[in-house]
């Protein structure tokens, strides 16, 4: 497999250079007859482009950095009602996954293909990518997007908010566009090409140049221009479908929201993060998202118990998460006033709803103590330090003067509750592991019951494209497609018993990885020095650390089997590397490799930290 597509990307890059010189969209040949004058010759004209009759339009709505335990969609502690409508109104699914990190999770959402596959094992800024075939941040012209499918079959395509996968190199007004979303098969684009922005200043973009942003919250903005591209395009064809990727930068940070929306949090955290997870557990219980049998893991132990904490502790550590949940509240309103207006407009009925309530677990970047103002290459602080610092900085949480505002670790594990670790632990389960809601009133009869069934964030393109009702193309605009790797989840929709199709699933991130077969789990965790994080993921890396879980019995991972199983465990290793091998993954670049400038974009690449406000910040200017 590695080979085929190694000579499929060279073969892609010949097909790309001929668009570029201006080749059109493929065409069916001419079947009309040509003489020698008007009279001797037959006029034809192609058949245009119709979607099937009552074709859905298409909503992928993709949160940021959101916990399993977040929203009260899934039992959590954070009110999202209009998430909760729609779950109700359709299916939740509780076994879904995502790659641990934004990246790598939205190249494999929009190509259907593991993230490796598409050339982002890790990201697409510079730092971060590097000269390999899996790693490169390119995505190849032989993995079409969704919005490239949907585009070709007939349907508007728009997508607002984070983009993430344009290379910095070519983020700026020069391009070239290929890789920006209107190269990547989107009619318009409003957002932000990198992973993360200022809420009220954000870098932001519009089609193909950058625009000043008008000082409101950009979950408003992105929403406005969502439905007023939707208001234009049903204006011009009332009769076809569209596609709108609605992707908010929300909740990564910074956590930036009106006082209006995080005021009326105040006093529902001072119990702290220990009550938070025993009740969101309870409630999980009780909702059936999670096995009656399921354990609650211990609380990590580099995050102190809430009792043992100082008095102002509690008082600036409650403040971050009264701004977290006003942020991601007000994100929910503002999926409101979409899904109000397509009810308003008649079109809500049939519109398949795609939720994913986070692109990977909860962030731990907000480190032990919360996080304010400063950059994530800031001095290391004492727990002294760092209080004082921050408490004189309270008020300023959720404004705009917290350009990095972020909850502290203990929040962040509440947040992934009932799962260990955070973001970017590909080990775990709290890493990879997202709510899913699937809703189509008019095509999906839903009453918010629970789905099982084993996925990935690679199943979303080829779902979509079942209940669509269309097959994924073999060659998009002359160019040959690689096979997508998803396997749709359609069949799980009716059938609530029904068995798990995808059945093996290979991690990465940076160090952290696993292997899922069949309900059991091999992982092997990775001292995370990139994002500080807790005295644990400090430890020297020891590559035959390998844990084994069966997640079938031991739902949250609390009881390592490796020693039990060993042989279970090696063959879950050879599966890892054969899946590695298959998507060309390798070689294993891990944050230390990162951290120490080891890998290079080009010849003029500086080390990590002096390129790490550029990531942050977003694409280039």
């Amino acid at each position: 497999m590695t080979k085929r597509r190694l000579s499929m990307s060279v073969a892609a890059l010949v097909s790309a250079a001929a668009l570029a010189a201006g080749a059109q969209a493929q065409e069916a040949p001419y079947q009309g007859k040509i003489g020698r004058t008007l009279a001797e010759s037959t006029e034809w004209w192609p058949e245009p482009v119709k979607p099937a009759k009552g074709a859905p339009n298409v909503v992928w709505i993709l949160l940021d950095d959101v916990g399993f335990g977040a929203s009260s969609a899934f039992g959590g502690g954070i009110a999202t009602p209009v998430l909760e409508q729609l779950a109700n109104q359709g299916l939740r699914y509780t076994n879904f996954h995502t790659t641990a990190i934004c990246a790598p999770t939205r190249a494999a959402l929009l190509t259907g293909r593991n993230s490796a596959s598409v050339h982002v094992s890790g990201f697409s800024h510079t730092p971060l990518s590097a000269g390999f075939p899996g790693w490169d941040g390119r995505i190849p012209a032989e993995d079409g997007t969704i919005a490239e499918i949907l585009r070709d079959r007939g349907y508007g395509t728009f997508a607002v908010g984070k983009y993430g996968v344009t290379p910095d190199e070519d983020a700026t007004d020069a391009g070239p566009f290929d890789r920006w979303p209107t190269g990547k098969g989107f009619d318009h684009f409003f957002g932000f090409l990198g992973s993360q922005t200022d809420q009220y200043k954000p870098d932001l973009v519009e089609d193909q140049a950058h625009v000043k942003p008008d000082g409101r919250h950009l979950s408003e903005q992105i929403t406005d221009k969502a439905i007023a591209y939707i208001d234009r395009f049903k204006k011009g064809a009332p009769d076809r479908p569209f596609f709108l990727y609605y992707a908010p930068g929300a909740t990564h940070a910074p956590h930036q929201v009106a006082a209006q929306w995080s005021d009326p949090f105040k006093g529902k955290f001072d119990g702290g993060w220990d009550v938070f997870r025993a009740e969101v557990f309870a409630r999980q219980k009780k909702l059936g998202i999670i096995p009656a049998k399921a354990v609650l893991p211990d609380r990590n132990p580099d995050i102190k118990a809430w009792a043992a904490l100082s008095p102002d502790q509690k008082k600036l550590y409650a403040r971050f998460m009264e701004v977290y949940a006003g942020y991601l509240s007000y994100t929910d309103h503002e999926i409101g006033r979409l899904v109000d207006h397509l009810k308003a407009s008649g079109q809500f009925d049939n519109t398949l709803f795609v939720v994913i309530v986070g692109d990977n677990g909860a962030s731990k970047e907000g480190t032990l103590f919360g996080d304010v103002d400063r950059n994530l290459t800031a001095k290391a602080q004492t727990e002294a330090e760092a209080l004082q610092y921050n408490l004189a900085k309270i008020g300023e949480l959720g404004t705009p003067a917290a350009t990095e505002g972020n909850y502290p670790l203990g929040w962040a594990q509440a947040a992934n509750t009932p799962f260990r670790n955070w973001k970017s632990d590909a080990n775990s389960e709290g890493g990879t592991r997202n709510p899913l809601i699937l809703a189509w009133p008019r095509g999906i009869t839903g009453d918010g019951s629970v789905r099982t069934q084993y996925g990935h964030v690679i199943d979303i393109l080829p779902t979509t494209l079942e209940l669509a009702g269309i097959k994924a193309p073999g060659t998009l605009r002359s160019v040959p497609q690689a096979p997508v790797e998803g396997i749709s989840l359609a069949y799980s929709i009716k059938d609530p018993g029904a068995a798990s199709r995808h059945r093996e699933q290979y991690y990465y991130i940076f160090g952290s990885r696993a292997i899922y077969v069949d309900g059991w789990k091999a992982s092997l965790p990775y001292p995370n020095h990139f994002i500080p994080s807790t005295a644990s993921n400090l430890k020297p890396f020891d590559e035959n650390a390998w844990e084994l879980y069966n997640l079938d019995e031991d739902y949250t991972e609390r009881v390592n089997l490796a020693k039990k199983y060993p042989e279970k465990l090696a063959q879950l290793r050879a599966a890892f590397e054969a899946q590695t091998d298959a998507h060309h993954l390798k070689p294993y670049i891990t944050w230390d490799d990162v951290g120490a400038g080891r890998i290079h974009r080009n010849k003029d690449s500086k080390p990590l930290h002096e390129q790490i406000e550029a990531l942050t910040r977003g694409a280039s200017k």
